[in-house]
Parts: C-alpha cells; structure tokens; sequence
C-alpha cells in the first residue's frame, strides 16, 4: 500500500522489451534521484508514476523493476521512454503517516489532460477519466494521478477538475503536464467496496 504522497521524482534510464508468447514484457531500471533506497530490499515495493512495481536489481542511486504485459498495456508505463521524469514512492510501512489515502498501486485506468490554466498561485488541471471509472469520482473525493493524491474539486460526466499547490507542482511530475498527456488513474478504494457491497455477494 501507498499513500499517494510522491517521495521524489526519479528518471527512467533504461527501458529493455522482451517478447513471449503473450506479448512484449520489459524491465525498466529507474534513477531514484533523492529517494533514500537505504531501507529498501530485492522484492519490495515502489510505486512508479502510481504502478506498483517489484525491486529485482538495486545499487546505490537506482532500481530495476520487471513490467508485465499487463501493466504495458494498462499503463502510460507502456510508452514510457528513457529521459522521463518519474513520480516514485515506497510502500507504506505499519504506522506511518497517511499524508494522502490509502492507494493500492493498482492502476485503474488512464486518463488524458484536456486544459491547465493557472488558479492564484495554484495549478487547475482538468482531465477526462475512461467511462468505466467515472463514477467513482465524486466531487471532494479523492483521486490518485501519477502517483499523487488529489482532491477533486469538480465533475461532470466523464471529466474532472483538480487542483494542484505549489509545493506539488514543484515536487512532482505534474508541473511539467502538457494538455494531451496522458496519466495513470486510480479510483478511491472505498468507492469501489461501496460498490461491490451494494451488489451484495456472489450468488
């Protein structure tokens, strides 16, 4: 689990594809920048631009994960080259802060940026969610974009609103946006158990 609040911005330094018989699957190795990899060990978790990846290879500066086909393909992981700036964050461990809320790494879908503009000293961004995730988006829920937890402001219909302090912009990759890009999302989790209780269980 994650908490959504970006550690540090990394720097993809190198993207190797692999085919088998279900598709393309690779392995990025990720400078880490100021993340302290101290604490961190072959198998743990670190989220990339919001995607949960597995540590395999660690040396003093940097970390290489394995990317599944399925992740490629549901993720701007998939079109990720070397030279990009990346959101990173460890997984959260039994009593830390939760600065942000409860992200599970798990990208739900990818979304495009449709305008940003300029609000006081913050960053307005309004962006387009896939169909299928709309409507766990609610107006002052919560939203996870690249890794960063945000609070929506606005909805309606497929298309969202949220804003983004300096402090953010300047920590992240969202203060290099441009409108067209595409980002990965992931929904609130208790949005998706509301759901899944009011269904009732399997029959």
């Amino acid at each position: 689990m994650f908490t959504g609040i970006v550690a540090a911005m990394g720097t993809l330094l190198e993207r190797s594809v692999r085919g088998n018989a279900r598709g393309d699957e690779g392995r990025l190795r990720i400078a880490v920048g100021m993340l302290d990899l101290g604490d961190v060990s072959i198998g743990d978790s670190i989220a990339v631009n919001g995607c949960c990846l597995t540590v395999v290879e660690k040396e003093a500066d940097s970390f290489s994960a394995d990317v599944s086909n399925e992740t490629l393909r549901c993720t701007t992981l998939g079109s990720l080259e070397p030279g990009r700036r990346v959101n990173l964050e460890k997984s959260m461990r039994l009593g830390d802060r939760l600065g942000g809320h409860l992200v599970s790494g798990h990208v739900d879908g990818i979304g495009a940026l449709l305008r940003r503009e300029s609000d006081g000293d913050s960053l307005r961004l309004e962006l387009r969610a896939p169909a299928e995730l709309a409507r766990y988006i609610a107006r002052k829920g919560c939203i996870c974009i690249d890794g960063a937890s945000l609070t929506v402001n606005e909805v309606e219909g497929t298309d969202f609103s949220v804003n983004v302090i300096p402090h953010t912009r300047a920590e992240t990759i969202i203060g290099q946006y441009r409108e067209g890009q595409q980002v990965n999302l992931e929904v609130d989790l208790l949005a998706r158990y509301i759901e899944r209780l009011q269904q009732g269980g399997a029959e």
